[in-house]
C-alpha cells in the first residue's frame, strides 16, 4: 500500500500497517480516495534524465545515409545532424515549440514517465538558447511531467562559427563570455551539459565550460565518449558531475576514474542510452562494465530528432535488457532512482518513500519482468503525478 498526501507520500508497506500508522497521525481513512491496483505491479514513476525535448523539424532521411555507411560526423561536416536541426529551431517560435513539447510530454506520460531533464542545445546562440530553456521550464509548470532544464548551449559549432580557422576555441569563449551569463542570468538551467567529443569539444574546452557554469552555481553533466575515447569519464568523474551520458566507448582510465568517484559520497551516474547505439545500428555501451564496478547506471531515451527519435522509456528497458544484458530488475532501478539522480532530483524522485513526491505508475502487468518483456507493449494503466490521477488507459 501507498498512502499519499497533498502531492508527498505518507507511507509505504502492508495494509494494515499503513493505515494504522496513519490514523496514529491524525490521518482519518476516511480522508483518503482508494485506487485499487488490481493486482498490477506498483512504481515510482518513471525519470527519463537525458532528453532532447524541444526542436523544430524532422531528420528521417539521415536514416538512409547512415544505411548507406555516412557515420554521424559525416552528416555533421555536410550540414546535416545537428545543424539542420538548429536552423528549424532558430525559425520556429515559442508557441511551436511548446507545443510540440506538449506532443512529445503526453507521449511520455503515457509510458509511465513524471520527471524529464530536457536540454536546450537546438538554438546554439543566445537568444534561442534562452527560448529554449525557457520554454522547458513553462511545460513544467505546466504538468503534469516536472521538467528539468539543462543548458547545452555547446551541443555543435554553429554555421556562423565554422567557416573561422579559429571557430571551435571562438565558440567556446563565446559560450563562457555570452552565453552563460545570460544563461545564468535568466535563472531556468538548473545544470549545465557539453558534448564532450572528438570533432566537436576536447576534453579541455568541456572542462573550462563547465568550470564556468559551476561557478555560477549549475549542476554538471556531460555527453561523454560516445564515439571515442576522448576523456569524458575522466573529466565527469574530475568534476563531481551528476551524470556522464553516452559511454559508448569509454577508455579503461575513464571507468577507472568513475568506478573511485563511485566510492565517495557524490558517485557520477553513467546515463546508457541504449535506444540511440540501436537506432545507430551500433555496438551498445559497455553497461555490466559500469555495474561490475559499482557505478550507478541509468537509462534514458535521449529523445531527439536525429539519432534516437522516441519518447518510448519502457522500449528502452527492453533493448538495455536485449543488448546490454541487464536484468529486468536493473532496468527498473535505471529508469527510477538512479535516474533520478542523475537528473539531479533524487531527493524529490525515484522511488516510494515517505517524503517524496507521490508519482506513482500502476502497470497492467503482474510480475517486474513483464515491464520490459512486452517489446512496445502499452503497459501503463495509470499514472498519478503528486497524488493525483493524471493518466488512465482508454480514458
Amino acid at each position: 500500500m501507498v498512502a499519499c498526501w497533498e502531492g508527498r507520500i505518507l507511507g509505504v508497506g502492508p495494509r494494515d500497517v499503513v493505515e494504522a500508522t496513519l490514523e496514529a497521525r491524525g490521518h482519518p481513512l476516511s480522508r483518503f480516495v482508494r485506487l485499487d491496483a488490481d493486482g498490477g505491479v506498483v512504481t515510482p514513476g518513471l525519470v527519463d534524465p537525458h532528453t532532447h525535448l524541444l526542436f523544430a523539424g524532422s531528420r528521417e532521411r539521415e536514416l538512409v545515409l547512415r544505411q548507406q555507411g555516412a557515420s554521424y560526423l559525416d552528416i555533421l561536416a555536410a550540414g546535416g545532424g545537428i545543424l539542420s536541426t538548429v536552423a528549424a529551431t532558430r525559425a520556429a517560435d515559442d508557441e511551436a515549440l511548446a507545443e510540440h513539447g506538449r506532443r512529445w510530454l503526453d507521449e511520455m506520460l503515457g509510458h509511465g514517465v513524471t520527471t524529464i531533464e530536457a536540454k536546450s542545445g537546438y538554438g546554439l546562440d543566445l537568444a534561442t538558447e534562452l527560448r529554449l530553456l525557457d520554454v522547458a521550464h513553462q511545460l513544467g509548470r505546466e504538468g503534469p511531467i516536472d521538467v528539468v532544464p539543462t543548458f547545452l548551449g555547446a551541443h555543435a559549432v554553429p554555421p556562423e562559427f565554422r567557416s573561422r580557422p579559429d571557430g571551435t576555441e571562438a565558440y567556446v569563449r563565446s559560450v563562457i563570455e555570452d552565453q552563460l551569463p545570460g544563461v545564468a542570468a535568466q535563472g531556468r538551467a538548473r545544470s549545465c551539459d557539453v558534448f564532450c567529443e572528438e570533432g566537436v569539444f576536447s576534453a579541455d574546452q568541456s572542462r573550462r565550460i563547465l568550470r564556468a557554469a559551476a561557478a555560477y552555481g549549475m549542476a554538471i553533466r556531460l555527453h561523454a565518449d560516445e564515439l571515442a575515447p576522448s576523456g569524458g569519464a575522466e573529466l565527469a568523474a574530475e568534476l563531481g558531475a551528476l551524470s556522464a551520458d553516452h559511454l559508448h566507448a569509454p577508455s579503461d582510465e575513464g571507468l577507472a576514474a568513475m568506478a573511485a568517484a563511485a566510492s565517495g559520497p557524490t558517485p557520477t551516474v553513467a546515463t546508457l542510452l541504449p535506444a540511440t547505439t540501436w537506432f545507430l545500428m551500433a555496438d551498445s555501451a559497455p553497461a555490466r562494465r559500469f555495474i561490475n564496478a559499482g557505478v550507478p547506471v541509468a537509462l534514458g531515451t535521449d529523445f531527439n530528432p536525429g539519432t534516437s527519435p522516441t519518447p518510448n522509456l519502457p522500449l528502452v528497458m527492453t533493448v538495455a535488457c536485449l543488448e546490454m544484458k541487464l536484468s529486468p530488475a536493473e532496468a527498473l532501478a535505471a529508469v527510477t532512482i538512479n535516474a533520478a539522480y542523475a537528473a539531479g532530483v533524487g531527493g524529490e524522485a525515484g522511488s516510494l518513500e515517505p517524503g517524496k513526491l507521490a508519482d506513482v505508475v500502476i502497470w497492467g502487468a503482474t510480475d517486474v519482468h513483464q515491464l520490459p518483456y512486452w517489446v512496445g507493449a502499452d503497459l501503463v494503466d495509470v499514472v498519478v503525478k503528486r497524488g493525483r490521477v493524471v493518466h488512465r488507459r482508454g480514458a
